[in-house]
């Protein structure tokens, strides 16, 4: 294993009497696909807001490569290399698929948006942003506006748009929802292109974990109970109680 990308130190985060985040420290190396998993209401949404900013933890740190984040705002963390998709597609559905992926390079490179009506037509945002959508397969789709995608596609639009800010962590969360099994089965053939990237990933579809993972970490009540490669998840008794046992059953 190459040296953590990502770490978080005994974090804690609280909801009035609810521990939803419970002492976790986790570690993602650089180049790996890291799957956290766990039943419904085990923190993994919002250790997800933590590690993005959205959600400032109660106690403990989060350190990106080997800066600590634990203070910083989205933009900052997004600035140094994070990028964070959604359980629920969040694009401009009145906007071409182009479009979406334009504004997020535009951002990137923190030009203001309201010039995008002449940004529209600015080379140095559009080319990025078709190569984009062909490296998620939707570079036939880029005239299309977004609300006439597949729900699928619109999940893949969003990568797109994540991969324009460059960044070298991705935090997907659930990018499998909603979806049928042949959208799954492109979104993962998808992610598992995307080698040229940490991946830090929440997903409820375990066909999907055990095909991508590297490394696994079981959350249950937001504490993790194993960390391990997918044979050790799988053999490990204490996760199949918790968890996976519910799935064999």
């Amino acid at each position: 294993m190459t040296a953590p990308l990502l770490r978080t130190l005994s974090l804690v985060k609280r909801f009035g009497g609810l521990i939803a985040t419970d002492q976790l420290s986790l570690e993602v190396a650089e180049g790996e696909i890291h799957a956290v998993i766990g039943p419904n209401g085990a923190g993994k949404t919002t250790l997800i807001a933590q590690l993005s900013g959205e959600l400032a933890p109660d106690e403990g740190r989060v350190q990106f490569a080997d800066t600590d984040i634990t203070g910083l705002p989205v933009h900052a963390r997004s600035a140094l290399g994070l990028a964070r998709s959604f359980q629920i597609t969040s694009v401009f559905r009145g906007f071409t698929a182009l479009d979406n992926v334009a504004l997020a390079v535009q951002a990137h490179a923190g030009h203001s948006f309201r010039f995008w009506r002449a940004a529209k037509h600015d080379p140095d945002l559009r080319e990025p942003a078709r190569e984009m959508l062909t490296r998620v397969g939707l570079g036939a789709r880029a005239d299309v506006p977004a609300r006439h995608l597949s729900h699928g596609e619109q999940r893949a639009l969003e990568l797109a748009m994540a991969l324009a800010t460059n960044p070298r962590l991705l935090l997907l969360d659930e990018p499998m929802a909603g979806m049928g099994p042949e959208d799954s089965a492109r979104m993962v053939a998808l992610l598992k292109d995307l080698r040229d990237r940490t991946i830090l990933l929440i997903e409820h579809d375990m066909d999907a974990v055990f095909a991508l993972a590297d490394r696994i970490t079981v959350l249950v009540y937001g504490r993790a109970i194993a960390t391990g490669t997918p044979g050790e998840i799988r053999a490990d008794r204490a996760v199949r109680q918790a968890y996976l046992g519910e799935l064999d059953a």
